[in-house]
């Protein structure tokens, strides 16, 4: 794996899993539609090599009307279903608006899928906001500060969350932003127990 930075940038050369496709083509069609989004949570450890399994991966996108959902819902449903209702108005009104997630997956399959969802939290407006740009095998798509993925990992605290944290500080620490991790971790009030587990 060939990993190099640009400013706000990452550039990413690796094989492919099956995970790393399933992203691409996903995020290609909101990138193509101009939808602000946000790739989250375990899946961007597994991006940068941490050897684990996963069915699901978590995404932000940004508050739009129903209009702008239908034309994203027609956009994806070409090579992908929601998994939860196929009701246009449900999923918009009974979940996303609800603030309940929806999920998508390839075409008669269920795993992996895609967890969708608004943002509604301060922190979900933040990395929306503060989102890096990843460029995988030239491929574009946009994923969580690793300072915040770290310090949420540790908020969640199960092994395997715990686990993705620590993979990620020990990889990206000579370009973490302490000041900035140190700032999540004070804001999600992680304790100075779990704090050891990344050394």
């Amino acid at each position: 794996m060939d990993i190099r930075f640009s400013g706000k940038s990452i550039e990413l050369k690796k094989e492919l899993n099956s995970l790393d496709s399933f992203v691409i083509n996903f995020t290609d069609i909101l990138n193509k539609l101009d939808i602000n989004y946000v790739v989250v949570s375990g899946y961007v450890s597994i991006l940068f090599g941490r050897s684990r399994n996963s069915e699901d991966i978590d995404l932000i996108i940004e508050e739009m009307d129903i209009d702008k959902f239908t034309e994203l819902w027609n956009a994806l449903c070409k090579d992908f279903e929601c998994i939860i209702t196929d009701s246009i108005k449900d999923a918009y009104n009974s979940y996303l608006c609800n603030k309940n997630a929806i999920r998508f997956s390839f075409k008669g399959e269920f795993i992996p899928n895609m967890e969708v969802k608004f943002p509604f939290t301060e922190l979900d407006k933040w990395v929306l906001d503060n989102k890096i740009k990843v460029a995988l095998n030239k491929k574009s798509f946009y994923i969580s500060p690793i300072e915040l993925q770290i310090s949420y990992k540790l908020f969640l605290g199960s092994e395997k969350d715990i686990e993705d944290a620590r993979f990620l500080y020990k990889l990206f620490f000579e370009r973490l932003d302490l000041d900035l991790l140190d700032k999540f971790n004070q804001k999600l009030k992680i304790r100075d127990n779990l704090l050891r587990y990344l050394e």
